[in-house]
């Protein structure tokens, strides 16, 4: 980045963060910590970034009490500067030292870009306000008032915002100090002056307000009595609300809770889906720049899979909750079956996604899908809906029902093996589902799911055709008996390119044998396969899964929410 280019950015930035302080308009600033939480901020729509002191100190492990030196503090804003375009005021403390190091400061904070500081006229090193607030002692009025004259002097920019931060109701010395302060400060050429209170209610600073008359922009920090209604804040003529903390306290709370589960489970399984994808963290870092680097510098890597998601069928277990709709649009938790599925493959990395419709098709409307109908749906079965998304079957492929909720590592474990054919396998079919009265896809495998198999090649042996209360311990390897079921297939498969162009040569030479495609059910295409002689890997996943059949599996669902 050029000078020219740096310095038009901080007059732009600066710009708009006085345009906000002096708006007529009531404004606010969400705090941040980081470039990713400062672009988290600006994706969620606020128009300026407070860099918080607590926060950044925190996310280095520190206390706020200057432990974190004024150059950390600075490498830290430079990210966010880098990560945002959002104008930022950052919370500069007491300026670090005398009115020499508040000149350097502000100098520095300038060349980055950065849109204003706040300095707090307090003793070096400062303390937490919410922290002893009464017992900190506060700097002298004009050693402070020299302080905020320094910093307005030291910027090349005019449009910089010298925020003077009066911590007088802090350290309980009333209004009339306050005002005394306040009025100093404004002489000195603050930009606005920041009102601090630990009260629980509004008072002090609604006293302040009145009494201050409006000479310059008030900003506030309702950290404390948060429970005032904004109308009253706006009505009383506050300029910016600073939401101070927020961001960090909330990861805070996630890290906790996400570290405490690791330890207790020693396993990812109940975390992953309730955590964001690492695609998420890929598109906050801009992964879509990067991707453009990628085909410039790096030789051409293999494309994501692309999904397809049979959802033909109407549902008819689930009674009147289809009539208008397909099973693939009954709501869970206020989201389509469909959109659930879908954000799964999202979140996964997986961008394309073909979707085969055709119960109520003009009801299946979930965005960023490529829709193919199959209007036949009523005397086909799955393979003939799987041939109307024919255009769309080509290199690799993750092929999955249309009422099957599945955890995205899923997806990750398959699109990892690279085998041509490979099948998701529950092992624990007994133990998580078994209703003897409903249909299920129990197969046979070259060996069962022990801790020794774990990372061992298993393929599919066979799809017995018989129901779950078909299969009783006594021929299920008890006893001595023979082991005729390792598992369940969930519905969920991946193909490589060459899986997938196998799988279709299939296809074609069945139909010019006779066979009548649009009957079978993907599992009579995997039989056929192996008696083609194709392998087909089997990849063990236990309880990573949700069939929606019935009523009762809508209230597994809910239920599963709740907990």
């Amino acid at each position: 980045m050029t000078a020219t280019t740096s310095t038009t950015t901080a007059l732009r930035r600066t710009t708009a963060l006085r345009n906000m302080i002096t708006s007529s308009e009531l404004e606010f600033l969400m705090e941040a910590h980081n470039g990713l939480s400062a672009r988290i901020v600006e994706e969620a729509g606020f128009k300026g970034v407070w860099a918080s002191g607590l926060s950044i100190a925190a996310s280095l492990g520190v206390r706020d009490a200057n432990e974190a030196s004024w150059t950390q503090v600075l490498e830290v804003v430079e990210f966010m500067a880098d990560a945002t375009r959002l104008p930022i005021l950052v919370d500069g403390d007491t300026g670090y030292g005398d009115f020499n190091s508040v000149r350097r400061l502000v100098r520095k904070l300038t060349s980055r870009g950065i849109a204003g500081v706040c300095l707090e006229d307090k003793i070096f090193p400062k303390q937490n306000s919410f922290i002893r607030g009464t017992q900190q002692p506060l700097a002298g009025v004009e050693e402070f008032a020299g302080k905020i004259k320094a910093a307005r002097e030291a910027s090349p920019d005019d449009d910089f915002c010298v925020v003077a931060r009066v911590e007088a109701f802090i350290a309980g010395w009333g209004l009339d100090e306050a005002l005394k302060r306040a009025h100093a400060y404004a002489d000195a050429g603050a930009t606005a002056i920041l009102m601090h209170s630990a009260r629980r209610d509004p008072s002090e600073i609604l006293a302040f307000q009145q009494a201050f008359n409006r000479r310059l922009p008030v900003v506030i920090v309702p950290t404390k009595y948060y429970t005032t209604p904004t109308p009253v804040l706006r009505d009383a003529g506050f300029s910016i609300v600073i939401w101070a903390n927020h961001l960090m306290r909330t990861a805070l709370t996630a890290m906790q809770q996400t570290a405490a589960r690791i330890h207790a489970d020693e396993n990812l399984l109940a975390v992953e889906g309730q955590v964001a994808p690492l695609s998420e963290v890929f598109r906050l870092q801009g992964e879509n720049e990067l991707e453009d680097a990628e085909r410039r510098y790096l030789p051409a890597t293999a494309k994501k899979a692309r999904a397809v998601v049979l959802a033909a069928s109407r549902g008819k277990e689930l009674g009147d909750l289809t009539l208008d709709r397909p099973k693939c649009m009954i709501p869970l938790g206020g989201r389509p079956l469909l959109q659930r599925i879908v954000d799964t493959y999202r979140s996964a990395g997986v961008r394309e996604i073909a979707v085969v419709r055709g119960y109520q098709k003009a009801t299946v409307t979930v965005d960023g899908i490529d829709c193919f109908d199959n209007d036949d749906h009523e005397t086909t079965s799955e393979v003939g809906s799987l041939l109307r998304a024919r255009k769309a079957l080509e290199g690799s492929l993750v092929i999955s029902y249309g009422d099957v909720l599945f955890q995205r590592h899923v997806i990750d474990g398959l699109c990892d093996v690279p085998d041509d054919i490979v099948i998701a396998v529950d092992p624990s079919w007994q133990q998580s589902r078994n209703r003897g009265d409903r249909h299920a896809d129990l197969v046979r495998c070259s060996r069962p799911c022990t801790r020794d198999s774990f990372l061992a090649q298993v393929s599919l042996v066979e799809f017995p055709t018989m129901r779950i209360d078909d299969v009783s311990t006594g021929v299920n390897g008890a006893n001595g008996g023979e082991r005729v079921v390792d598992g369940e297939w969930i519905g969920v498969l991946k193909t490589s390119p060459a899986g997938t162009a196998a799988l279709l040569a299939l296809v074609d030479d069945l139909k010019a044998a006779g066979t009548d495609t649009d009957a079978l059910r993907v599992p009579d295409l995997l039989r056929r396969a192996l008696q083609r002689g194709l392998a087909v890997r089997v990849l063990y996943m236990a309880g990573s899964w949700l069939d929606v059949d019935t009523v009762e599996d809508l209230g597994d669902f809910t239920r599963a929410l709740g907990a």
